[in-house]
């Protein structure tokens, strides 16, 4: 943990986490690209990206400083992934904004201070930032699924049984409103991406292993989780907490090879 000046007040940041704002590697739970996340927290889409600080201040209040930085945040991000300790403490020319509250859940807590709370609202200040919740379902919630099935990929993929390779739904629909219906629209929209490329931060691939990789994409109202070598998954708004997987045909590896040729990745 370390102390910075928030933009925000006088007290000193105890810094408890941090995380990547960037078009390669950004919180999805803020929006379906990098400039949705951005505009999600008043900032311009900055080419170069932000950190994000989250922390106490000396009252126990949260807050969100915002830094240019970003390759400070990124090596103490690296260092903690590998359990080594990392003083992350920006310097003040460095700080962009300080937003009060957090846009995602933080487990841990600053010691010999209050418990984590919402600052005080001063006149002019904008609404404390919060987590989505667990009991709605809505866009937030589908990129936060999204991404759940992206890091638990082989879990998801142990579920589907061996099939004849068909670019169709990996089971039939069994309700008289067809699921697949916002499965063959996300689809088709992806191939317009192709054309057309999107936002920034919209599709994104990543290391998969094997020569694979993981490709996730976003529009509105669905996301996907794919490999290139492999099958997808799609979320939907219309469908609370549902995965429907798309087994692997004759379109779907050129599809995925496309997105990945367009996808924005990370340095």
């Amino acid at each position: 943990m370390a102390a910075t000046e928030p933009a925000a007040g006088d007290d000193s940041l105890y810094v408890l986490t941090a995380c990547l704002l960037t078009p390669a590697r950004f919180p999805s739970v803020l929006g379906d690209d990098y400039p949705a996340a951005c505009a999600a927290l008043g900032l311009a889409p900055y080419e170069e990206g932000y950190g994000l600080l989250f922390g106490q201040d000396g009252l126990g209040a949260r807050w969100t400083v915002v830094i240019d930085d970003v390759s400070l945040v990124a090596v103490a991000i690296a260092s903690w992934d590998c359990g080594m300790a990392y003083d992350l403490s920006p310097d003040e020319s460095s700080v962009v904004a300080g937003l009060p509250g957090w846009p995602l859940p933080v487990a841990t807590k600053a010691p010999g201070v209050p418990d984590p709370h919402d600052p005080e609202p001063e006149e002019g200040d904008p609404a404390p930032l919060t987590p989505p919740t667990g009991d709605v379902w809505g866009p937030a919630q589908r990129r936060l699924g999204a991404d759940e099935v992206a890091l638990h990929w082989n879990e998801w993929r142990d579920r589907i049984a061996p099939r004849p390779a068909q670019e169709r739904p990996a089971a039939a629909p069994t309700t008289a409103q067809d699921p697949y219906t916002g499965v063959r629209r996300a689809l088709e929209e992806l191939r317009g991406y192709l054309e057309e490329p999107p936002p920034a931060g919209r599709v994104r691939s990543g290391f998969a292993g094997e020569g694979a990789r993981t490709i996730r994409a976003d529009g509105p109202g669905w996301s996907l989780v794919a490999r290139t070598d492999d099958m997808a998954f799609v979320l939907l708004d219309d469908l609370p907490r549902e995965v429907l997987p798309v087994t692997r045909g004759p379109q779907l590896p050129a599809l995925l090879e496309g997105l990945d040729a367009i996808a924005v990745r990370p340095t």
